[in-house]
């Protein structure tokens, strides 16, 4: 009688609490999570390799498709070693579908000197990367994967993949 007694002073509660767990359980909203910038990309039919590892946070106003990508610092990197990019902490533009325009932020070393690149157009399975005066077309292919900022797509001296390249400048 003595056990019995223990455990139905101890227990009294127990059935509420229980039903109040259930309920708090059931009708709290679950938030869903923000897609990252790389989901972002994608859904704007961009693959994620145009964007190096490590962005740390990113805001999108839907309406105007105007965009803000933030890593912890500055981001540098060699592509096959003929590519040398470079995106700063903060890189700004505007997304539509397809095409990345007044971009603010990422540059090419072109022969001696740096150039904004300005806008990025995805037609079919070619990306356009313009940088004012002239441009360049890249397969998609080559941007599935991301670079990562010191080593691009060779880091640990493994070579991730070839950069193909298709040797049409044109003047846009």
């Amino acid at each position: 009688m003595a056990f019995d007694s223990f455990f139905s002073g101890r227990f009294n509660f127990f059935p509420q609490i229980l039903c109040l767990l259930i309920l708090l359980i059931t009708v709290t909203p679950s938030f869903a999570e923000e897609p990252t910038a790389y989901e972002v990309l994608k859904s704007f039919n961009f693959p994620i390799g145009i964007l190096p590892k490590g962005v740390t946070g990113y805001d999108l106003e839907s309406s105007t498709g105007k965009f803000s990508a933030y890593f912890s610092g500055s981001c540098s990197f060699s592509l096959e070693g003929s590519y040398q990019l470079k995106y700063e902490p903060t890189i700004k533009g505007y997304i539509t579908k397809g095409k990345l325009s007044s971009l603010e932020g990422v540059s090419v070393k072109l022969f001696f000197m740096w150039v904004d690149i300005v806008e990025v157009s995805r037609h079919g399975d070619t990306l356009d990367f313009s940088v004012g005066i002239t441009g360049a077309d890249f397969p998609v292919v080559n941007f599935e994967e991301c670079p990562q900022c010191g080593c691009g797509l060779n880091c640990y001296g493994e070579n991730i993949r070839k950069i193909r390249t298709n040797l049409l400048v044109s003047s846009s």
